[in-house]
Formats: C-alpha cells, sequence, structure tokens
C-alpha cells in the first residue's frame, strides 16, 4: 500500500486565486505615509514652538506693563502733595499788546534739578531718562532708579563709574488746565470765567489741572520709543 496523502483542507472563496488577498506580514510603511506622517508631526511642533513663543511675548509684555505702571506711580507720588502753582509767585493775568499772557507759570531759571520742583506746574513738559530733558527714570523721592541686573546687582557706567540708570524708559509728564464742569475739556492757561449773577467768577487760577504721566520704553534693537502706559488725575482746584 502507499504511504497516505495529506489534503489541504483550507478553503477559499470561489475565484480567489491562491496567495492573493492575504497582506505580507512583513510590509512597512510607504514613503507617502512616512511624509505624511512626518508632516503632522512638524505641524504640531511648530504649533507648540508658536504657542510658546507668544507666551514668552505675553509675559514680557506683562513684566513692561508693570514696570511701567511702577514708573507712572513714582510721579504721582513725587508730586500729589505739591501745590498746583508757584507758592510765592502764583500765576496772573497780565495785558500785552492788547493780548493776555500768563505771569509764573513753569520754571523759573533758578529751577535747574527736579530737587528744585516746587509746584506741579514745573514739571509740565519734563521727559526724565531715555532722550528725555532730565537724567531719570526717578523714584518719589528725585532720585534716578538704577539699572539692576538679575542677581540684584545694580550695574555701573564703566566711563563714569556711576550707577547706571534704569536702561529704554522714560517718563513724560504734562500738566493742562481744564474746564471744572468738564475735566475732558482743556482750557488755555489764560482762561477766564467772568461773574453772572451771584456766581463771582473764576480767576486765572482757580482751576484744576490735569496731569499725565507717559511712560515709554525703547529697546536695544528699537527705532523709537513705545508708550507703554499712561496714568492721568485731576488736581483740584483748591490745592
Amino acid at each position: 500500500m502507499g504511504s497516505p496523502q495529506l489534503q489541504s483542507n483550507v478553503c477559499r472563496a470561489p475565484g480567489a486565486r491562491p496567495g492573493r488577498g492575504r497582506r505580507p506580514a512583513g510590509r512597512g510603511f510607504t514613503l507617502l505615509e512616512t511624509a505624511l506622517a512626518m508632516v503632522i508631526v512638524m505641524v504640531g511642533v511648530l504649533a507648540m514652538i508658536e504657542a510658546q513663543n507668544g507666551f514668552i511675548r505675553s509675559n514680557g509684555w506683562s513684566s513692561h506693563e508693570a514696570t511701567a505702571t511702577y514708573l507712572a506711580n513714582e510721579i504721582r507720588e513725587r508730586i500729589r502733595n505739591l501745590p498746583r502753582f508757584d507758592p510765592v509767585t502764583n500765576i496772573s493775568l497780565t495785558m500785552v499788546n492788547g493780548q493776555p499772557q500768563i505771569q509764573g507759570l513753569g520754571r523759573r531759571a533758578s529751577e535747574v534739578t527736579v530737587q528744585d520742583f516746587n509746584d506741579i506746574c514745573d514739571y509740565d513738559g519734563v521727559t526724565f531718562g531715555a532722550s528725555g530733558n532730565f537724567d531719570g527714570p526717578i523714584d518719589a523721592f528725585g532720585q534716578v532708579i538704577p539699572e539692576v541686573d538679575a542677581n540684584g546687582v545694580t550695574q555701573v557706567d564703566p566711563t563714569t563709574g556711576q550707577p547706571m540708570a534704569l536702561q529704554g524708559w522714560s517718563q513724560a509728564v504734562t500738566v493742562e488746565k481744564v474746564d471744572p464742569y468738564d475735566f475732558s475739556q482743556t482750557r488755555d492757561w489764560t482762561y477766564t470765567q467772568a461773574g453772572v449773577g451771584s456766581f463771582p467768577g473764576l480767576a486765572v487760577d482757580q482751576f484744576p489741572v490735569r496731569v499725565t504721566v507717559a511712560v515709554s520704553y525703547q529697546g536695544p534693537l528699537e527705532a523709537q520709543p513705545q508708550v507703554v502706559a499712561k496714568m492721568s488725575w485731576i488736581v483740584p482746584s483748591n490745592q
């Protein structure tokens, strides 16, 4: 007798050819699949990098805002107890060639440093700091705020041996006369109000003033300074 032959019990669908319809066990990714996967990964990485950069910019701007608010508050503290006008000469209105002119407003020739300023209007038009007409920025005591590194060490100018001022920052002060009934409306310094009926009128020195401090920063790679914060407040006429 011959040896029994093994018979295959594998069932195939009608019309199917042997070896078709099955994926070889060792088959890898195609070039197209690999390229698509790389594109998806790169898009995700770029999105993460952009989000991180946005966070860094936002954090840096928040730090700048905090510094700017601090510098504006220092000016406010510096002048908040000062009178509006010179306590000795005050201001007055005179007529020159038929035109009204204000006398006694602003800094006198002898007021050459911030320590000489004795009224609020002495600060009008003054910029402390970078590209300003006075050293700065200054604190509430009128002292120049120094540049300090991350370790709390004050930076020293190698040419002068003196502490370096806070770099890139400035405080610009504007003082304006405003209408006592509408603080948004400015008035000329020569403006007065005539009396009507029981209203005695307002003399040239009986108006409130608005003080505005604009704090700007100019980075080492920036062409122009940028205003970071503004602070305004009203000084009443009885101060």
